[in-house]
């Protein structure tokens, strides 16, 4: 698994966030979190936070911003908290997941017990972004 900042995408970041627990890279199309080993994600302490930078770069609800997850470490994502995003009428076009096929499996089937859409599952950073540039995710 690799970072952002180590391919050629980093060059392209309009907007980069640094927090306590994590990074967030913002580019035109779609955004990339990288959270720090051990973290324990959730709506309060993080995702609410992340929420007020992305719409405010962006000045939009979300539901145009893809939400690529590049799970480059290991952390934890309290699932339940995504009925909290959806009370605060957030959005999001599409949500992606970047992991290694076997470890982010079984956490990506909890997160989507709470998540209203499709859950896209890569293996590269890469491939996740040049997936969301051909256009090929779909607003459902």
């Amino acid at each position: 698994m690799v970072s952002v900042r180590d391919t050629g995408l980093y060059k392209h970041v309009l907007k980069e966030c640094n927090y306590a627990f994590g990074n967030v890279y913002m580019f035109k199309d779609f955004v990339v979190s990288e959270f720090f080993k051990g973290e324990t994600i959730t709506w309060d302490n993080h995702a609410k936070i992340m929420i007020y930078d992305i719409e405010s770069f962006y000045d939009t609800d979300g539901s145009d911003v893809v939400y690529i997850s590049n799970r480059i470490n290991s952390y934890s994502v309290v699932a339940s908290d995504w009925l909290k995003f959806y009370k605060s009428s957030y959005k999001v076009k599409a949500y992606c997941i970047v992991s290694e096929k076997d470890v982010g499996f079984l956490n990506s089937m909890i997160e989507k017990l709470f998540f209203k859409k499709q859950i896209l599952h890569f293996t590269n950073l890469l491939a996740a972004v040049n997936f969301v540039e051909k256009g090929l995710v779909e607003i459902s």
